[in-house]
């Protein structure tokens, strides 16, 4: 005979309630369900994160409604209330009016007259000049590419029969055999690793000019240059790691032909920025691997603050005593953003506005603490930013979300960071966050986009030497091309430690480099 089925919701609650087997299963379904919608929910933001990668502003700050709003907003999500020192202040707007600027005194001035067709008046009268009203324009010319010819003169004795003649030396060139000259070296350069020309557009405007260089030809200067450049890179390298503060992170290349590897695996750019504040450092490798063995032999001997983000990778490196880990608050921060760009259209987490509130005080401090040396700069962060440190602590260790959502990893990843993210209240030298090198990459990250790919693993390693020359010239405020011209120049003829050491950025002539941007006469 058939179970019979209770006709009431009284009667059914009391049959799951007296059926131990029905509960159970009612307790594995409440189970699947929840799973189930924790599921959609996390399918759900990684749409919505997908949509606003796709089409929103890539801009990480946080929307203004989160300074105005976090009182009400924590009083409506039951969270701590917000501080009195969440108040912000709104300059009034002032229109600024745009004013050209103007052009610079030390370019060549080529003046044109215009005057009047007819100077003389009705009455007959010589009109006279009272006055003369100037304007300026930029005019361009192409680049302008000649020809430079070595003449050497040879001589011999007439009285001496038997001597051999005598020739004047060729001076030492960067590329032996070649009719590359420094300067077209440091153009083709700065072209490809500053401005990101990749080397067939760069082939196309020469051939514009009348002038026939094949990319392969300019690739294999590129190749001769980094290499002619490697002592210069390595003394580069250990003046950064001999400074006890350095930073570091690794971006994506593609290698098109290398042993044992297809063409379409990823190879990387580490790179360390390092040196003291007046005397940076730029310094780009070049590695197949992604793994732990590349920062363990770039920094063996290395010890201070490391600034990195949270991979893996540098692991082993970190659990060395003589090095402290620095974390990066940028990395942290990137997390609650896309938290919020996947929140449903028309609401607003009060928990990401209140920790984003937080985190944005903490950059407008080191704002203003810019000017400030070291020392000072450490007892402020003492005295200012730790006890917001405090408060975000404490918030996120009593947040209770679902962990695979995008706020629950921000706030897994927040913690398991957190050790190093505090380190840098310790030492004004240290930087809130890892962006300088980052931003070191950026045009590795931009020209990346134009020439794609290296063809060999030779040319992404002379581009590694090539990019760490160029942005640790800029990094010190010199001129790329003309360091770049400066140093092929005098590479070829440097045979001492000594030699290299004068080559460094900080140890260059300035008047010397301008000279080089002047023609030979």
């Amino acid at each position: 005979m058939a179970a019979q089925v209770p006709s009431s919701f009284p009667e059914l609650t009391k049959a799951v309630r007296d059926d131990p087997d029905a509960t159970a299963h009612l307790e594995r379904l409440s189970q699947r369900l929840q799973y189930a919608l924790a599921k959609i929910d996390k399918l759900e933001e990684e749409r919505r994160l997908e949509r606003a990668e796709r089409f929103a502003a890539s801009s990480e700050q946080s929307p203004q409604f989160a300074l105005f709003n976090e009182a009400e907003q924590e009083a409506a999500d039951d969270a701590a209330p917000a501080d009195e020192e969440a108040t912000v202040k709104v300059p009034a707007h002032e229109r600024k009016v745009a004013r050209r600027k103007p052009l610079p005194e030390d370019l060549p001035h080529v003046v044109v007259e215009h005057d009047l067709d007819e100077r003389t008046c009705g009455c007959g009268t010589d009109k006279v000049r009272i006055g003369t009203k100037k304007s300026q324009q930029l005019d361009v010319i192409p680049a302008q590419v000649f020809v430079i010819e070595h003449h050497r003169h040879s001589y011999k004795c007439p009285a001496c029969e038997d001597a051999a003649p005598e020739t004047a030396p060729m001076p030492a060139q960067p590329i032996p055999k070649s009719n590359a000259s420094p300067g077209l070296l440091a153009h083709v350069a700065t072209a490809k690793y500053v401005d990101g020309l990749p080397l067939y557009r760069q082939s196309a405007q020469f051939e514009r000019i009348g002038v026939d260089l094949p990319r392969q030809t300019l690739a294999s200067h590129m190749v001769r240059a980094g290499e002619l450049a490697g002592p210069l890179i390595e003394r580069m390298g250990e003046h950064a790691r001999n400074y006890d503060v350095l930073q570091m992170d690794e971006t994506r290349v593609q290698v098109l032909d290398e042993d044992g590897r297809a063409a379409r695996s990823q190879s990387w750019m580490w790179v360390i920025r390092g040196g003291p504040p007046e005397r940076p450092v730029v310094c780009f490798h070049y590695d197949p691997s992604r793994g732990s063995t590349v920062p363990v032999n770039l920094l063996d001997s290395f010890a201070g603050y490391l600034q990195t983000d949270g991979y893996a990778a540098y692991g082993q490196v970190l659990a060395r005593e003589s090095v402290t880990g620095l974390g990066c608050w940028a990395h942290a921060r990137r997390r609650f953003v896309k938290a919020q760009q996947v929140q449903p259209k028309g609401k607003s987490s009060a928990k990401l506005q209140q920790v984003l509130f937080w985190i944005g005080k903490l950059y407008a401090l080191e704002q203003g603490w810019q000017a400030l040396d070291p020392d000072a700069r450490r007892r402020a962060r003492q005295e200012q930013a730790a006890p917001i440190l405090e408060k975000i602590e404490q918030w996120a260790r009593k947040q209770d979300v679902n962990p695979q959502s995008l706020l629950g990893r921000a706030i897994s990843y927040l913690l398991g960071e957190w050790p190093r993210l505090k380190v840098y209240l310790d030492d004004g030298r240290l930087a809130i966050d890892n962006n300088r090198v980052e931003n070191d990459i950026r045009p590795f990250a931009l020209g990346r986009k134009n020439w794609l790919f290296s063809q060999s693993a030779a040319g992404a390693r002379s581009s590694a030497a090539l990019y760490s020359l160029v942005e640790t010239a800029r990094a010190n405020r010199l001129n790329p091309y003309a360091y770049l011209k400066f140093i092929f120049t005098a590479l070829p003829r440097a045979s001492t430690e000594a030699d290299i050491e004068a080559l460094l950025p900080w140890n260059v002539d300035r008047e010397a480099l301008e000279q080089l941007l002047a023609p030979p006469k």
